[in-house]
């Protein structure tokens, strides 16, 4: 039986593998799972739960969800775009979508990062800042 610490060393060196230019390749993982499932090597479930975990983390860190009071303009989209993309690198997916609640501005996640520039957060902070 492997141990748990030679499953995840398994699984993390087949997630670079996985990797072209430091972006996940979606062909070169499905590749590996198939390679995996036909040599059924010891443990191969317990690597497959590992290697699974590492691609929902990095599908995770390479997703921008940008939400605003009312539908972007193309231009400032783009602009999003290319600037998020020189911070976080290339291999980004960008999600836009409209949120009424926001009451004007932008907020945007990537990944565990959130930078909110909505109005709604403003408000919340400054309530935060005068309860204190």
């Amino acid at each position: 039986m492997k141990s748990s610490q030679q499953i995840r060393r398994e699984a993390k060196s087949l997630f670079r593998v996985c990797q072209v230019n430091g972006v996940l390749d979606e062909n070169r993982v499905r590749q590996a799972v198939r390679q995996l499932l036909a040599l059924k090597p010891r443990g191969f479930m317990s690597i497959l739960a590992s290697l699974e975990r590492w691609v929902k983390l990095d599908i995770e860190r390479r997703t921008a969800r940008i939400e605003s009071a009312v539908p972007l303009p193309a231009e400032l989209r783009a602009d999003l775009q290319r600037n998020l993309a020189r911070h976080y690198g290339p291999g980004l997916r960008f999600t836009f979508s409209p949120n009424a609640a926001l009451l004007g501005g932008v907020r945007i996640q990537v990944g565990s990062d959130v930078y909110d520039g909505s109005v709604e957060g403003r408000l919340a902070r400054l309530q935060e800042a005068l309860s204190q």
